[in-house]
């Protein structure tokens, strides 16, 4: 099969590796659709390999035996390899496994974990299937396209009543603007790109704040009334972004951070009565009916916040 491999800085090609074999539980899925995440890093920086991507959507084509899914099925393979035992994994929420797996070492394979490539390999319980009238294009966006910051809608429960403020309008940060506006609620952005921003305004963002801008904090008081947002999404990763959500979301109001930037003083937490939640990826066992809804629901935003598709001759 064809794998995408760095390298050198800013330089990849396309490499042959062996099909990857499966075992157990495991399942090979033909790749139709992978979502480009933080894989760019490494591409800029020139961190040689080919195990590039971590999500993707595309159709089984092979099971070891009996399995959840079969040869033919569309699905959306979840990222991560939770042990599917553990307390977590048993309540849906395998990101969080303590004790994670190794397919290659159980298939006995030494391909098929990364998704920038024709096949994967994957657990037939982290396969979600796919409806018939969504697009692999939009299925894809389940995982962190929309997956990290659906949770973070979830855990505060977003509702047309807030008003959310989110910090980062890149692919995860859009996402969380197409959760936030398809349950109703008003969204305000802090992005400093002015492209991410247009793009933001163009699917029903309020107002776009720079977060360069000395006045950031005073802007987006004075789009809440002075009080802060009700819920407040981070999703950038800067060092001083979740401090700034702390003093721009209301007393007693939620903050969700999917992004791992810096710190917010406790005094802040506890002088304005904030609940903090982390927020990684999604539960499929409790909300795959949730998530399907949404996607189906706001297929003209992630229309456009899709902005480039390229075939992988062109990667």
């Amino acid at each position: 099969m064809k794998v995408v491999a760095i390298t050198g800085k800013r330089e990849c090609e396309l490499v042959d590796r062996p099909d990857p074999r499966i075992k157990g539980n495991y399942v090979r899925v033909k790749i139709l659709v992978a979502p480009m995440c933080t894989e760019f890093h490494q591409y800029r920086d020139g961190n040689p390999g080919d195990c590039l991507g971590h999500e993707a959507a595309g159709e089984v084509v092979e099971t070891a035996g009996p399995a959840r899914v079969n040869v033919g099925d569309r699905v959306v393979v979840m990222p991560q390899n939770g042990c599917g035992k553990c307390r977590l994994c048993l309540a849906g929420e395998h990101i969080h496994c303590q004790t994670p797996i190794d397919p290659l070492a159980i298939c006995g394979t030494p391909t098929g974990r990364a998704t920038y490539a024709q096949y994967c390999i994957q657990q037939d319980w982290l396969l979600v299937p796919i409806p018939e009238d969504l697009s692999y294009d939009h299925a894809a966006m389940a995982c962190c396209g929309l997956g990290p910051t659906f949770n973070a809608m979830e855990l505060m429960g977003v509702d047309r009543f807030d008003t959310v403020l989110i910090s980062g309008l890149g692919p995860v940060g859009l996402g969380g603007a197409v959760n936030a506006l398809f349950r109703g609620a008003r969204v305000i952005g802090i992005e400093a790109n002015a492209y991410r921003a247009a793009l933001a305004r163009s699917i029903g963002v309020a107002a776009v704040i720079d977060p360069n801008d000395p006045d950031a904090r005073a802007q987006i008081m004075d789009l809440t009334g002075g009080l802060g947002a009700d819920k407040s999404v981070e999703t950038s990763s800067a060092q001083a972004a979740p401090a700034l959500l702390a003093e721009a979301t209301r007393p007693k109001g939620h903050l969700a951070s999917v992004g791992w930037g810096g710190p917010i003083a406790a005094s802040r937490i506890v002088g304005r009565g904030l609940t903090i939640h982390g927020a990684w990826h999604w539960n499929h066992f409790l909300h795959t009916d949730r998530m399907m809804h949404t996607i189906r629901g706001t297929k003209s935003m992630l229309d456009r916040t899709i902005t480039h598709q390229f075939p992988m001759s062109r990667v």
